[in-house]
């Protein structure tokens, strides 16, 4: 009778939304419903992490608190960069041996050509720092800053094509769906400053080449509050982050306030962690329009830093740019900042094509590093340098007299790294004079990600979240940590 006379039977404690359901469209609702659209109605994976990270303690002392990642996607050649082969300057134009090759995999851009002549570099190398290290004339300031730098000669991959061998980098797996390793960071260690993202991303503006997918900063089965934040070039950074017109900063703290009074009393009962991911975004983001635009804001910084990171620096979205502003975030506590410059791709026309890349990237990559020194940073931050693999020894296509491309080399590449624990101004490992095949301490990409997260604290074995029935890691189930590179 009484549900007769009131139109409504008694609500059912059995999820907030059926409460709010009930309660008609208000502002509660259209909230709550905003939170739910872009995940679903329930979590998946287990919800084992705070605010603080899932390591109450580190594994072991950490020599570095954060990491610089400067990725050349589409894969720099190796040859024409790091790993100078006299050999094959020698021997361009004649036939790569099959001794060497050893029947291999080739891309399927190559694995139709008849003949696989051999090329040597066109550009000018020579020996720098007190180890002597090669550096082609393409990396003049990268080559003045040799004797802080450790050349990594070998690395490996298993992947052929962009695709997989980005995932396998950032994710330690081929195949899309994984953790990033910076939201494998961020779910271990947590935040070093609450008012900004642990984990940042920035791509070079206007560049063409193989696409970056938002997958590449995912978090794949963590938790999605672990995600990596995209900063764009201009005066937003951040897309979405200023409240709309006519809201202003108190509206949108009693909006956050009201959202957290409904969640609490459902937590009482039951614990939602996707609602709980989602509005801890909302209060990062909140606490961001305050800290953001004074993070991003390089007006701040006198006219000697721009000429140091080189003209571009000035232009905002430009990797030089971004290598600035990478700094100011390393200052600001954030854990892991990506940059990613795309274009290294050069299966053709890689005389006209390779010296652009590097204008653009040489003297900012090295400024940051300098600037890091300068302000006592580079000692507890890891700097990279690379991309998902190298380029061939033999030219892919036609080769004329003044031009030539090459094709993908997933066996043997080089990568830089400095800072953070890693011994400085070394080259590690080698390759055969023919640039084919690693000759000595290969490094896999396991190995690299072991590595990184050994400088930083953290067992790359112990740290797995469950999923699926069993645990993951970052490394799979491999990966040696690269004791040789520690300083």
């Amino acid at each position: 009778m009484n549900q007769l006379c009131t139109g409504f039977s008694q609500p059912t404690p059995s999820s907030r939304r059926n409460f709010l359901g009930q309660m008609g469209i208000g502002v509660g609702t259209l909230a709550l419903a905003n939170l739910m659209q872009r995940d679903g109605y329930a979590s998946t994976g287990n919800f084992q992490d705070d605010e603080h990270g899932v390591l109450k303690e580190l594994h072991h002392p950490a020599k570095a608190k954060r990491v610089i990642f400067l990725f050349q996607s589409g894969g720099p050649s190796q040859h024409d960069l790091f790993d100078y082969k006299p050999l094959l300057i020698e021997r361009t134009g004649q036939q790569l041996p099959e001794s060497i090759r050893k029947g291999q995999r080739l891309t399927g851009m190559s694995a139709n050509q008849s003949s696989f002549p051999l090329v040597g570099t066109p550009f000018k190398f020579s020996q720098h720092g007190q180890a002597g290290t090669w550096f082609s004339d393409l990396l003049p300031h990268t080559a003045k800053i040799a004797d802080q730098l450790c050349v990594v000669k070998s690395m490996y991959t298993e992947a052929i094509n962009h695709g997989p061998a980005v995932t396998f980098v950032q994710t330690g797996s081929q195949l899309p769906g994984r953790p990033c390793i910076g939201s494998w960071l961020d779910y271990g260690l947590g935040s070093q400053n609450d008012n900004l993202p642990s984990f940042v991303v920035m791509i070079t503006n206007n560049k063409g080449g193989q696409p970056l997918q938002a997958r590449l900063w995912g978090s794949g089965f963590l938790p999605s509050r672990h995600e990596g934040v995209r900063f764009l070039g201009g005066k937003d950074p951040v897309l979405y982050l200023n409240n709309p017109e006519g809201i202003d900063k108190a509206s949108k703290r009693n909006m956050l306030d009201a959202l957290n009074s409904l969640h609490n009393i459902e937590l009482a009962s039951q614990s939602d962690p996707l609602v709980e991911t989602r509005i801890a975004q909302y209060e990062l983001g909140f606490r961001m329009q305050d800290s953001i635009p004074e993070a991003t804001n390089l007006a701040d910084e006198p006219e000697s830093t721009f000429e140091m990171y080189g003209a571009d620096s000035k232009t905002p979205g430009t990797f030089a740019a971004n290598c600035i502003l990478a700094r100011r975030l390393a200052e600001r506590g954030v854990q892991f900042i990506q940059l990613y410059h795309q274009g290294w791709d050069q299966h053709g026309d890689i005389v006209n094509a390779l010296p652009v890349q590097c204008r653009e990237t040489d003297q900012a990559s090295a400024a940051l590093v300098t600037d890091l020194k300068n302000r006592g940073l580079l000692d507890d931050t890891i700097v990279i340098w690379g991309g998902e693999f190298g380029r061939t020894n033999y030219c892919q296509g036609k080769m004329t007299n003044n031009n030539f491309g090459r094709d993908h080399h997933p066996r043997c590449y080089s990568m830089w790294m400095t800072g953070g624990g890693v011994k400085s101004g070394v080259s590690y490992g080698a390759t055969d004079e023919f640039g084919y095949n690693i000759v000595e301490n290969g490094v896999h990409i396991h190995d690299l990600q072991a590595t990184l997260m050994h400088l930083l604290g953290i067992d790359h074995e112990r740290l797995t979240y469950k999923h699926q029935g069993r645990r993951y890691r970052l490394t799979d189930v491999h990966g040696n940590v690269i004791n040789d590179i520690l300083a």
